[in-house]
């Protein structure tokens, strides 16, 4: 069990990254000469605690693993200002996923280099799959979501299956929804960032991603 002090002290630091990662988004996008996006009150301070929270839940599963819990704090790190930067200008920009990736292969190297081939395997088989309808269909997935989950699978390794079940799981239904409340055509039309949807499944697959491939590997 996770001692309450340790949990409340990356609680509070989640808190003050979250702020500065949305001040971070903010900037990136003023530096790319874009226009601010109008922002709901309250924005920062929920993007503080989801960020405290999301940091307090990889510590608490993986305090024991320094591998796991390094990989899944930084990758928590980057798909804040990705998730605003996607929700506010359907874009994610290279300027975070190419650092994203480059830690990723770093730290996996560095603090477990036995996984470290399966995590490149992952990266590299999910990227290049993904790349192919963001060529031939740009208006449907684009590259920025094909480079994301590519760097997802250096976060994850198999772990990044689950991970895009979840967000296109998690995508469809919004589309569905959109398709039931402003009629097919409408709907089918709408543009969704695809971003927030990786990280949502990002997130389930560094805190449970490994359990579920067991659990599914073990239905056969």
């Amino acid at each position: 069990m996770t001692p309450a002090p340790l949990l409340l002290a990356v609680l509070a630091a989640g808190l003050a990254a979250g702020a500065a990662l949305d001040r971070g988004a903010q900037t990136l996008v003023a530096a790319r000469g874009l226009p601010a996006a109008p922002r709901a009150a309250g924005r920062r301070a929920l993007v503080a605690m989801l960020t405290g929270l999301l940091a307090a839940a990889v510590v608490a599963v993986h305090r024991g693993d320094a591998a796991e819990l390094v990989l899944g704090l930084v990758l928590v790190a980057f798909l804040v200002p990705i998730s605003l930067i996607d929700l506010d200008h359907r874009i994610i920009p290279d300027r975070l996923t190419v650092p994203a990736a480059l830690l990723a292969v770093a730290l996996g190297t560095a603090l477990d280099p036995g996984g470290e081939p399966a995590r490149l395997l992952a990266g590299a088989a999910v990227g290049a799959i993904l790349a192919i309808p963001a060529i031939v269909h740009p208006a449907g997935m684009g590259m920025g979501d094909a480079k994301l989950v590519a760097v997802l699978g250096l976060f994850l390794g198999a772990a990044v299956a689950p991970a895009f079940a979840v967000a296109f799981l998690a995508g469809a239904v919004t589309g569905v929804a959109l398709m039931v409340r402003k009629g097919v055509a409408a709907g089918r039309k709408t543009p969704i960032a695809f971003g927030p949807y990786l990280a949502l499944g990002a997130v389930v697959a560094v805190l449970a991603g490994d359990e579920l491939v067991r659990l599914y590997l073990g239905a056969f």
